[in-house]
């Protein structure tokens, strides 16, 4: 847990829970169920882990964009998910929605080198409603379903800071 509590919004994710806390000071505005890497917690380049430590938004793609919008390379693919399009391509990780793109804070532990969670491309992101939440399941990003991660989108801005704990 950060021992060090940000005045205005911020986001506080979950590894123990499986959670996603939306705050405000220490008042939770929001809270999200949540999918986190199934490789566990790291900050290694190739690790498919979910890096730790104080992160902030870097950016944030697909406003506008409809719900379930299919993203490849942080760009609108011009699909929506559907169960079919997925039986066409089941071994694709899909980034649906919204993407929420994290930046390390901590230099050597999260940024630059061979930890560096953006270069990671380590985001928050939609996924779709058929996988399962409050497991870990991801390949490094912090996944949220699609409904979910409109409403975090929709509130959350560019710079906001992000915490990622093991044991919340």
């Amino acid at each position: 847990m950060p021992t060090v509590t940000p005045a205005g919004n911020w986001l506080l994710v979950g590894i123990a829970t499986q959670q996603l806390w939306q705050l405000r000071g220490d008042q939770v505005q929001s809270h999200y169920d949540i999918s986190t890497a199934s490789n566990g917690v790291g900050e290694l380049n190739g690790s498919e882990c979910t890096p730790r430590g104080w992160h902030r938004i870097r950016a944030r793609i697909g406003d506008g964009l409809p719900q379930a919008a299919v993203l490849r390379g942080r760009r609108f693919t011009g699909e929506t998910w559907t169960p079919e399009l997925h039986a066409q391509h089941p071994n694709r990780d899909w980034i649906l929605s919204r993407i929420l793109w994290l930046c390390g804070n901590e230099p050597g532990f999260n940024r630059g080198g061979n930890v560096d969670s953006q270069r990671r491309y380590i985001y928050f992101h939609g996924t779709p409603d058929s996988e399962p939440m409050g497991e870990p399941r991801s390949h490094g990003c912090i996944r949220l379903r699609n409904a979910d991660m409109m409403a975090l989108f929709e509130r959350t801005r560019a710079g906001t800071p992000v915490f990622i704990s093991e044991t919340a």
